[in-house]
């Protein structure tokens, strides 16, 4: 292997100096590449400058990158001031996230689009070798040829000579990074706990009146109509109480044995829930606090809910705190008694938020 001098150029010809100010910046480059062993052996336009192709390219990829900043601003009106609440029927909030997938992916895919187009179209085509690379270089004239190379390669992206090139790339990334700054600052552009609709169900009473406790047709339960050991699932006994419009009210009754049901209450004693229990009947939410699945598998012999989803379990008689798997809080317990016809009804609504929640992230 033979080794060239310290800016000695290939076959011996001598290095130029790139403070010369009668060399172009192209020549700059070029003797930079040549330092480092790298002979660029081709270079040429695609598009002839000024020419109607690079007219018809030019307003190609800005379509492209405008069609970017307009799909990123439909994402924007959308995140913001589309309804976005579940409302039952087939109104507006139904197409709150379709829409954000079909506007953004229209605007990554403009922007990519643009980009290529602009790479392939555009910039001018160049075939370089490069054999060996000297890491000994003249500090001074080696910031000099970085220099001179980024804003060769700035100018050869052709802004300066197509404006609207640079135009429509600021229409365009200025609201796709607004896109992605959206998601990081949304809780402030609407109260998260507007309507307190973090902290309530449909067993929350109404108009001073409690929400009776009734099956998946409609009808009130007494205590008679829980054996000792079973259980029931229960909903709100409002209107549409057993629709997906109060999908957080989900309850399961369980009516404890006598001993189960003596540690239950000395276990609601312990944390406050003193009179949460209606004899030996207790009500937890079956929203698992994990994931939101439904926890309905109850094991009488034990006394532990499951959670089919992720295999959580929680002990009932101990006010259903998580014993295995991957929830890390409780059950919330709905406070229940009996009215006046002997029908249970919830004594207040849960005085826990109900299934996964915010505040666990860590």
């Amino acid at each position: 292997m033979i080794t060239q001098p310290e800016h000695q150029a290939p076959q011996g010809r001598e290095p130029l100096d790139v403070n010369d100010p009668r060399l172009s910046r192209f020549d700059i480059v070029q003797e930079g590449a040549r330092r480092d062993d790298i002979e660029i052996v081709h270079y040429e336009e695609q598009v002839v400058p000024g020419s109607r192709a690079e007219r018809r390219l030019t307003r190609t990829v800005a379509s492209f990158f405008l069609l970017t900043g307009l799909a990123a601003t439909a994402f924007l009106a959308i995140y913001i001031w589309w309804p976005w609440q579940y409302k039952a029927g087939s109104g507006g909030d139904k197409l709150y996230t379709p829409l954000l997938g079909l506007t953004l992916g229209v605007a990554l895919l403009a922007v990519g689009f643009g980009i290529l187009t602009w790479g392939k179209k555009l910039l001018p085509k160049e075939v370089s070798i490069q054999d060996r690379h000297e890491n000994d270089p003249n500090a001074a004239e080696s910031r000099k040829i970085t220099g001179a190379t980024m804003l060769y390669m700035a100018d050869e992206l052709g802004v300066k000579r197509r404006p609207l090139l640079g135009i429509s790339l600021l229409a365009g990334l200025a609201p796709i990074g607004a896109v992605a700054a959206a998601p990081l600052v949304g809780g402030l552009i609407s109260n998260p706990h507007k309507n307190n609709q973090m902290f309530t169900t449909g067993f929350a009473p109404a108009e001073g009146k409690k929400i009776r406790l009734v099956r998946e047709d409609g009808r009130p339960i007494r205590p008679a109509d829980v054996s000792s050991g079973g259980q029931l699932t229960v909903f709100p006994g409002i209107e549409h109480g057993v629709s997906n419009k109060h999908a957080d009210s989900p309850t399961l009754l369980i009516h404890l044995r006598e001993s189960d049901a003596e540690m239950s209450r000395a276990a609601n004693q312990r944390v406050g829930h003193a009179n949460y229990m209606w004899g030996n009947f207790a009500a937890f939410s079956k929203i698992c606090t994990h994931a939101g699945c439904p926890a309905s598998l109850y094991e009488q012999q034990t006394n532990r809910l499951l959670c089919p989803c992720h295999q959580s379990q929680f002990l009932i008689t101990d006010n259903a705190q998580p014993i295995f798997g991957p929830a890390s809080r409780r059950l919330p317990q709905l406070p229940i008694e009996v009215d006046g016809e002997g029908f249970f009804v919830a004594r207040s609504d849960y005085t826990e938020t109900v299934g996964p929640d915010f505040w666990e992230r860590p």
